[in-house]
């Protein structure tokens, strides 16, 4: 560094400091320029006032260049401002957290299928010397930033990833991008995965896995029931052959319920071992 450079330090908002190396000595010619500017003001006074009174808004920064260099102690604002006419320019820096889609992406997972994945992310500019000074659109190159990022990131993953961990996908994507914006003066405060979108064919493929897969489960289900309702008719089989009386009461409750439907024909199951006993008697009766 010679000897006409000096260190600028410019401080944010977070109380962070940032140096930038300028050229501390604007020449013969600029002293001079700086006195005809001075002169001016003076002689138009207080007219000139309306172009050396500048105001920004509480979101707002603003950057003050002299003969091209910007002046020390970083941007300036809220409030107001002096500038000298004729050598002072300025340019104003929004630092409110702006919101930014990013297109969606074609993208190629690790485990070979293409899927369409859009995301959202929030910015802002947190130094509004180094968004100006060290880059020429610090928004635009956030969001060309961010896209290739996104394909970067999501071409590590398999798709069921994708689907189930979209927030450390985010977070790593965050992590990236804020690294990478710092020396643009720019935070990545948040990334959001809206979206991924699958081909329509593997969208089918899925569908027809899953419903499968839950017939299968169906399936199951009912032969459990099955079982379990053949272990309960075995019970009650087994109760009623311990007890005649039992089934005579089963068959009148049957026939009560079904008295009941407004039939025209009513069928009455008759006892095997009533019938068999009937049998009997009738070949007693023959013997004797």
């Amino acid at each position: 560094m010679t000897g006409k450079d000096f260190i600028l330090v410019a401080s944010n908002e977070e109380g962070q400091q940032t140096q930038y190396e300028a050229d501390g000595d604007i020449g013969c010619c600029g002293y001079v320029l700086m006195g005809f500017s001075y002169i001016l003001v003076a002689l138009f006074f207080p007219f000139s006032l309306c172009l050396t009174i500048k105001v920004v808004q509480e979101y707002e920064r603003a950057v003050i260049f002299r003969l091209g260099r910007v002046l020390p102690g970083g941007a300036k604002g809220p409030g107001l401002f002096f500038i000298l006419p004729c050598i002072d320019d300025f340019k104003k820096v929004d630092m409110r957290t702006l919101t930014y889609d990013v297109p969606p992406q074609e993208i190629l997972t690790k485990d070979s299928v293409t899927v369409a994945v859009d995301a959202v992310i929030f910015i802002r500019i947190f130094d509004a010397t180094m968004a100006t000074v060290n880059v020429s659109d610090a928004y635009q190159s956030t969001r060309l930033l961010a896209s290739t990022t996104l394909r970067n990131v999501l071409g590590t993953r398999n798709m069921s990833e994708l689907l189930t961990d979209r927030e450390a996908i985010a977070s790593n994507m965050q992590g990236l991008l804020d690294e990478a914006t710092d020396p643009w003066g720019v935070k990545v405060e948040r990334v959001e995965i809206k979206d991924v979108r699958l081909p329509i064919q593997l969208q089918r493929a899925m569908a027809a896995e899953a419903e499968a897969s839950r017939e299968a489960r169906a399936k199951v289900v009912a032969a459990e029931g099955e079982q379990k309702a053949s272990r309960a008719l075995k019970e009650a089989a087994d109760i009623m052959t311990e007890s005649p009386a039992a089934i005579q009461l089963r068959y009148l409750q049957t026939l009560n319920s079904i008295a009941a439907e407004k039939n025209s024909t009513i069928i009455f199951p008759l006892p095997i071992d009533l019938i068999a006993s009937f049998g009997t008697q009738k070949r007693d009766v023959t013997q004797f």
